[in-house]
């Protein structure tokens, strides 16, 4: 039996279970997977953080260096996001340089921290138009079962928390850097005209669009990120987002500390 076959039977499996109300795990719609978040495990990091939600497990790391600030931005200090799909995570996922899928997880996860300014740029800043402090954001796939976006969101921000600025290494001082925010990442798809949040691997699939809600602790939005194969109206794109308004505060509430 061809590969294309069997995915379009896992993908009458979902549509048939989601017509009845149901999800392949017992899940209702709107609910997430159990999330497990372990912290600092990695020694030679600033932060790090492994998030798994059901079977999908991420690491972020973050580390922080300084360097020379971009001729556009001398005062700001820079802020990169890279995201590797290894194939021992999924075999969908294949070895050499970064494609589409890693290039638009990471832009996906750095728009949602930029968009809601949680790092201060300037306050990066060692001097002006010579030296800034760098921070990298490594997001690794160690396990893919579906919304590696909302993983690997929570697995930066979570990274980012408390972080201390290694000044003594490289013969500075300073301070800390502060968080400014706390953005979520929740990524709701459409499936027979029906909105579920954090989609497996076989529901992103069967998916027809998807869209990521990257929200603030006020509420406000950072971030949106649409995909699929069919476009959204207004009213179902308000709907979808509103959604990821209310999940992102309750895992906000559960999992990151206020600030």
């Amino acid at each position: 039996m061809g590969q294309e076959v069997i995915e379009d039977i896992r993908k009458d499996y979902v549509y048939d279970l989601i017509e009845k109300g149901k999800r392949a795990d017992g899940r209702g719609f709107l609910d997430f997977r159990n999330i497990v978040v372990e912290r600092d495990l990695i020694k030679k990091a600033e932060g790090s953080t492994r998030v798994q939600i059901g079977d999908t497990v991420v690491l972020v790391g973050v580390k922080v260096e300084p360097g020379e600030p971009f001729p556009d931005t001398p005062n700001k200090g820079i802020l990169m996001t890279n995201a590797e799909l290894v194939p021992l995570a999924s075999p969908e996922f294949e070895s050499g340089p970064p494609g589409e899928n890693s290039i638009e997880l990471a832009r996906v996860v750095d728009r949602g921290i930029r968009g809601s300014e949680t790092i201060d740029l300037e306050k990066l800043c060692i001097e002006e138009g010579k030296k800034v402090w760098m921070v990298f954001i490594d997001i690794h796939t160690l396990d893919n079962d579906g919304n590696l976006v909302d993983a690997a969101a929570l697995g930066a921000i979570m990274s980012l928390l408390n972080i201390a600025i290694p000044y003594e290494q490289y013969g500075l001082t300073g301070e800390d850097m502060q968080i400014r925010d706390t953005p979520v990442a929740v990524t709701v798809v459409e499936i027979g005209g029906n909105l579920l949040v954090d989609p497996s691997v076989y529901e992103e699939s069967a998916a027809t669009s998807k869209l990521t809600v990257i929200s603030n602790a006020d509420g406000s939005i950072s971030g949106l990120q649409k995909s699929g194969s069919t476009g959204l109206t207004e009213e179902k794109i308000v709907q979808m987002t509103k959604i990821g308004i209310e999940k992102a505060r309750e895992i906000r509430e559960k999992y990151l500390p206020k600030i």
